[in-house]
């Protein structure tokens, strides 16, 4: 019942935006857990979490986007949505006229800290002429067009043999298998499966399996986990070699990543 009443919440947040208009939704805390089911919109948005982590999955995978990232979805992707940590989560609509500058596949976003204080601004209780709030959308696409797109893609597979291989991982990030282990678990040698992540993935067996412990590390660090239980849940030997990497992919200690969730 909770979960349902969780749902019908957000999508009052995030169902009604009108495209045709230069318009923020407001923000709204959402409780650790809330998701929205499998849906669309006719529009382009982004997805802002001012404090938490929000996740938007749809056919090439899960996008993940903790405080102060964000989650660029064009019009027509079905996908869904989830907020881990105690989530004030904001709504860009995007008008299609300005559109065209920006990513044609969903991306996690830097956001700067103008884009920042335009997102707080245009979602907090002022009120704006049309014309000024037109002008803010426009400096905000402006800083959008120029943020760095972030490595916080996990891409899924379709093969049936890729996916056994993926689904045993997301069951236990902290497995430390090798690719051969596991494919003689799933009955697929390992250059085949080796050959099958960098054609259909883009990327290493490697290179997958780190991706999908710094998603996991970022759910944990949001739902309040310390950062050493947070690296032996996620697989890495030790909290030092964790901190190494989530800072070379997030550009910040975890420590400082759980500073500002909140």
């Amino acid at each position: 019942m909770q979960e349902s009443s969780q749902l019908l919440l957000v999508e009052d947040l995030w169902s009604d935006a009108n495209p045709s208009s230069v318009e923020m939704k407001a923000g709204r805390i959402m409780a650790h857990g809330t998701r929205l089911a499998l849906h669309h919109h006719d529009y382009a948005h982004l997805s802002y979490a001012a404090t938490g982590v929000l996740t938007v999955t749809a056919a090439g995978g899960t996008w993940i986007a903790p405080a102060n990232r964000a989650a660029w979805v064009p019009s027509g992707f079905d996908h869904d949505s989830e907020v881990f940590g105690s989530t004030d989560a904001r709504l860009l609509v995007v008008p299609a006229a300005m559109v065209g500058v920006l990513p044609a596949q969903p991306a996690v976003l830097e956001v700067s800290p103008l884009m920042r204080e335009l997102l707080l601004a245009l979602t907090g209780p002022r009120q704006f002429d049309p014309a000024a709030r037109e002008r803010l959308l426009q400096v905000a696409v402006d800083e959008l067009v120029e943020a760095p797109e972030l490595p916080l893609h996990l891409p899924e597979p379709s093969d049936d043999r890729l996916r056994a291989v993926t689904d045993l991982l997301h069951a236990d990030p902290a497995d430390t298998s090798t690719l051969a282990e596991l494919g003689r678990v799933v009955g697929a040698s390992e250059r085949t499966l080796s050959r099958l992540f960098h054609s259909e993935l883009k990327m290493s067996f490697r290179q997958w399996r780190v991706q999908l412990r710094i998603h996991h590390a970022l759910v944990l660090l949001a739902a309040g986990y310390s950062i050493t239980d947070t690296a032996l849940s996620c697989g890495w030997s030790n909290p030092s070699t964790f901190i190494e990497v989530f800072s070379s992919v997030l550009g910040q200690t975890p420590g400082r990543y759980q500073a500002d969730l909140r």
